[in-house]
C-alpha cells in the first residue's frame, strides 16, 4: 500500500507468474509451460543476419512481416491479424476493446471458473463486471452452460488451462450460435499440442463475433520473445489496432518481427517440436496413472494432475523442489488438490517420474 498510488493500484492483486530460477541455478522447470526445445534455426539464422542500425528506427507499427507470415500459415488475409507484445497483451486489449466497463453495462464476461488467472485480473483492473461458469465432471466445460446466459462478452482458454482439457468446434460453435451479439476470444495458446488438432480460426468465415488469439512463447519456443497475435475478422482487428493506438503504437519491435516470422514460416520445425512434446506428454501420463495419479487427458503441453490418497499436493510440490524440480501448484480451492506440471525434453519427464516414484514409495511406507 503506498500513499503515492491511486486507489486502483492500492486495490490491484496482480498476476502471479511461475517462479524463475536464478541465474546459475540448475532445476528441471516444469512449471511455466515452456517448450524444452530451442527456437527453429531459422531463427538462429534471422538473427544473425539482423541489421543492429535498424534498431534507431522505429517498427513497423502493424508488424506487416510477420502478420502476412501468419496469415500464410493460417489461410487468412493479413489484414485479419493482429500482433502484440505476447499473448497476455493482446488478451488485454481485447478485454479493453471488446467488453464493457462495469458503470457502463450490468452485463457480465462469462469466463470459467478455473481458467487462466489473468482473466479476473483483467477484469478487475479494467472494472469489468465477471461471472464464472463452474466446471463440469472430470474439469470440462459444457458450452451449453455459455448460451441463455446475458453477457457482454465470452473468453474461454481452449485448451483450457490449468486443466488442460479442450472442447472440440462444434462445441464452440454452439457457444458463438448462441451469443451473436457477444465477442467471444478463444485463446489457443495450446491448441496446436492437440492430438486431433482444430483451431476455431476455421470457424471464422462464419463468426464476426469470434476473437482467437495465439501466442509465439509456447508451441515455437519463442517466450523471451514477447510475441502474440489475434485472428479475427476485419472490424474486430480494426477495434484492437484503435485500442492499441491509443495505448501504444509500437508494441512489438523490429527485432522479435523478424525472428517471429522466421519461426511461423519454418512449419516443418514447428511440427516436429510439437510431435516430440506430444510423445513425452502420453509417457508422462501413461507413468503418473500407473503411479495412481489422477490425469485428465490433456490437450496442452502440461499435464493437471491429482496426486494417489495420502499425498497432499502442496507437500508433493515443495518435496520436488528441494530436489530441483520446479511444478506448479495453485492454492486457489477446488483446484488446489493438483499440480500442473509442464511437458520438459523425455529425459527430463523420465527424471520427474523416478522423484514422484521415490516420493509415492515413500508416502505408502509411512
Amino acid at each position: 500500500m503506498s500513499k503515492y498510488w491511486n486507489r486502483k493500484i492500492n486495490e490491484a492483486e496482480p498476476y502471479v507468474a511461475g517462479e524463475q530460477p536464478k541465474p546459475g541455478q540448475r532445476v528441471i522447470k516444469l512449471n511455466t509451460n515452456e517448450n524444452p526445445y530451442p527456437p527453429s534455426p531459422r531463427v538462429r539464422e534471422a538473427l544473425e543476419s539482423f541489421d543492429i542500425d535498424d534498431l534507431r528506427l522505429y517498427p513497423d507499427t502493424n508488424a506487416t512481416e510477420f502478420i502476412e507470415a501468419v496469415a500464410k500459415v493460417e489461410g487468412v488475409k493479413a489484414s485479419q491479424v493482429f500482433a502484440g507484445n505476447g499473448s497476455d497483451e493482446v488478451l488485454a486489449l481485447c478485454f479493453q476493446t471488446f467488453f464493457e466497463k462495469e458503470s457502463n453495462t450490468d452485463l457480465p464476461v462469462l469466463t470459467p471458473e478455473f481458467s487462466y488467472s489473468f482473466y479476473p485480473v483483467f477484469e478487475k483492473f479494467y472494472d469489468i463486471r465477471s461471472k464464472k461458469i463452474p466446471l463440469r465432471e472430470g474439469l470440462s466445460i459444457d458450452p451449453s452452460d455459455y448460451v441463455g446466459v446475458p453477457n457482454c462478452g465470452i473468453a474461454i482458454a481452449n485448451p483450457n488451462a490449468p486443466t488442460s482439457r479442450a472442447l472440440t468446434l462444434k462445441d464452440i460453435e454452439r457457444i458463438l450460435d448462441g451469443n451473436p451479439d457477444s465477442v467471444v476470444i478463444i485463446d489457443e495458446a495450446y491448441v496446436e499440442f492437440e492430438d486431433n488438432y482444430e483451431t476455431a480460426v476455421s470457424l471464422l468465415p462464419k463468426y464476426p463475433n469470434l476473437c482467437v488469439v495465439r501466442t509465439m512463447s509456447k508451441s515455437y519456443s519463442l517466450a523471451g520473445l514477447r510475441v502474440g497475435y489475434a485472428i479475427a475478422s476485419e472490424e474486430l482487428i480494426e477495434g484492437l489496432k484503435r485500442a492499441r493506438d491509443s495505448f501504444n503504437s509500437y508494441p512489438t519491435d523490429r527485432l522479435a518481427q523478424k525472428l517471429a516470422a522466421s519461426a511461423v514460416s519454418d512449419t516443418s520445425y514447428h511440427r516436429e517440436c510439437i510431435d516430440r512434446i506430444r510423445t513425452t506428454r502420453r509417457y508422462t501420463e501413461e507413468a503418473l496413472r500407473e503411479l495412481g495419479f489422477d490425469c485428465p487427458e490433456s490437450s496442452a503441453n502440461f499435464i493437471f494432475a491429482k496426486p494417489p490418497y495420502g499425498i497432499d499436493a502442496e507437500t508433493l510440490y515443495k518435496n520436488l523442489r528441494m530436489q530441483g524440480i520446479l511444478v506448479r501448484y495453485f492454492k486457489t480451492e477446488g483446484i488446489n488438490d493438483r499440480l500442473r506440471i509442464s511437458i520438459g525434453t523425455m529425459e527430463e519427464m523420465m527424471e520427474f517420474v523416478d522423484r514422484v516414484r521415490e516420493e509415492v514409495s515413500n508416502a505408502k511406507g509411512s
